[in-house]
């Protein structure tokens, strides 16, 4: 496994002893920027795959990005930034990950609180016969009262235009309006469509909040999964370690950044606007705290949108647990890119530096401003990895290692 040494300062975490540039005269094939599923899956690819030596560095002091996982001080397995669900329709990366995980089949549920009760969300059959004691019992008969409900919008570009209509103002300003303004700090008439797009409306009682055909999470955690990854003689890890520190001291041949772009340009065009979290996280001293893994809070009355209980989603058994509160905020690490016109036409000119900047590939949900499920994120790095394993001459290396200068 991994090996954890001081190094210049820095916590250094080397992948099967890998060798560092102290001890590598002719450098790296790869430096890597971020430790998470994009960084990781390439480095893993391009280690195992293409016998490249990588060096992968992140300035967090652990590797797994927003997905790292580790045990609290009670000894509950919780997500650090929240909860990650994994889930996709792609068996693909599924065969690709299991190469460093077993499985423990879950299907995630969520309730929200709603007029004094908790009902499941996304809507579906179950949640409109508790909010309107009702008894449908038919898929017609939920499609024909959501129907009614619905108030027809002749041009679709918000996310409240989305969701009016589909099922109408009442329900929206229910379950979307009030969480929507909480997350984004911007009413859902501020959004680009895709917002609530994401969220389904069903007329069945599917009480699931994904319908993917694989949904499972690591039998043993992300970060036992990441470090399996990692685990490879011809990658090395540095962590606590920002690359702009070490860029002009080791060598290298290519550059790939999974950091903020905008960040990479020195914020040249000004900064791409993101939403961050706050994460309160708490033990209680009880076996359960509530009937699923997630609880939605609409209501803008509350300050949370939503609290998370672990041992749901890992399927740990332990006499105690651990719960997360969830606050939105404005300030933070960049963790949701903000979809809006002009902050798509700023990443434009973003991109356009990137593709004029010769040695340096973006990738990830940061190095390319696009929100991206973690399936997604492992999909666009194993297709970078097939372009560079296919000799594609925009990702081909120079002939000889250098050291990349600063911009």
């Amino acid at each position: 496994m991994f090996d954890v040494k001081p190094q210049d300062g820095h916590p250094e975490r080397a992948a099967g002893g890998g060798r560092g540039p102290e001890r590598c005269p002719q450098g790296f094939d790869y430096l890597i920027v971020g430790a998470g599923f994009a960084g990781s899956v390439l480095a893993e690819r391009l280690a195992a795959g293409m016998n490249k030596r990588v060096l992968v560095v992140d300035r967090r002091p652990h590797i797994g990005g927003n997905a790292y996982d580790h045990y609290d001080d009670t000894g509950v397995l919780i997500h650090r930034y929240g909860p990650h669900i994994f889930h996709t329709n792609s068996q693909r990366i599924v065969d690709y990950l299991s190469r460093f995980t077993e499985w423990r089949a879950y299907e995630h549920r969520v309730l929200a609180e709603v007029d004094g009760q908790q009902v499941p969300i996304p809507i579906n059959m179950t949640t409109l016969n508790r909010l309107y004691d009702l008894n449908l019992s038919t898929e017609e008969e939920a499609a024909a009262f959501l129907a009614s409900r619905a108030e027809p919008v002749e041009d679709i570009k918000t996310s409240e235009d989305v969701v009016v209509n589909g099922i109408g103002r009442e329900l929206y300003e229910k379950f979307f309006r009030g969480y929507t303004r909480k997350q984004w700090g911007l009413d859902p008439s501020q959004l680009d469509k895709m917002v609530t797009s994401r969220v389904p409306t069903r007329t069945n009682a599917d009480d699931r909040y994904f319908g993917d055909s694989f949904q499972q999470m690591p039998k043993h955690g992300y970060t036992r999964m990441f470090e399996r990854m990692l685990d490879h003689p011809n990658i090395k890890v540095m962590l606590n370690t920002d690359y702009r520190e070490i860029r002009e001291e080791v060598l290298y041949r290519h550059l790939v950044y999974c950091g903020p772009i905008d960040e990479y340009f020195d914020f040249r065009y000004g900064k791409l606007p993101y939403r961050s979290l706050r994460f309160q996280h708490e033990s209680r001293d009880q076996a359960w705290f509530q009937d699923v893994g997630v609880v939605n809070y609409p209501s803008e009355d509350v300050p949370y949108t939503r609290i998370s209980e672990y041992k749901h989603l890992t399927g740990q058994e332990h006499p105690k647990t651990s719960i997360t509160y969830e606050f939105p905020s404005a300030e933070g690490d960049p963790y949701y890119p903000i979809p809006r016109p002009e902050n798509a036409e700023l990443y434009k000119r973003y991109q356009k530096l990137a593709e004029q900047t010769p040695g340096v590939t973006f990738l990830g949900r940061l190095g390319t401003y696009k929100y991206y499920n973690m399936d997604q994120v492992v999909g666009q790095a194993l297709a970078l990895y097939k372009r560079i394993e296919e000799g594609e001459q925009s990702f081909a290396a120079p002939a000889e290692p250098r050291i990349k200068q600063a911009l």
